[in-house]
């Protein structure tokens, strides 16, 4: 096997950075279906069913993540907070890397990602009232 074939790819580097962002998405959107759920919003119904459509897609992508990383054998191994920057540490058929991240950045990929959800949700929402 040569060396290359060791060494991650784009794909794998995505599929770590979506595994490092989707618990901190769903506990995100969880928190807020909690809160939703003591409001006493007229809407209240409304947005918690969508928030669980959410949370489910969510939940299910993250289980997605981590099978497709175990079978690709990547697994990750610890956290470390360096200052700015979150050291995700892996290992990829035998190649030890680490995968930084900074919190802003994170916050902004959150933010995307969750937009995305919510995008699909209206535009499947949309697609059933026509």
């Amino acid at each position: 096997m040569s060396k290359v074939a060791n060494v991650i790819t784009t794909e794998e580097r995505t599929m770590i950075r979506d595994y490092i962002l989707l618990p901190h998405l769903e506990s995100m959107v969880q928190k807020s279906l909690d809160e939703i759920e003591y409001s006493t919003n007229i809407l209240k119904r409304l947005y918690l069913m969508a928030g669980q459509v959410v949370l489910d897609q969510i939940v299910n992508e993250s289980r997605k993540s981590k099978r497709e990383l175990q079978q690709r054998n990547i697994r990750m191994l610890e956290t470390k907070h360096e200052g700015f920057i979150i050291n995700h540490h892996y290992f990829c058929r035998g190649y030890n890397d680490v995968f930084g991240i900074t919190r802003d950045t994170m916050k902004s990929e959150i933010s995307i990602k969750l937009s995305h959800y919510i995008y699909d949700l209206a535009r499947h929402l949309k697609s059933q009232s026509t």
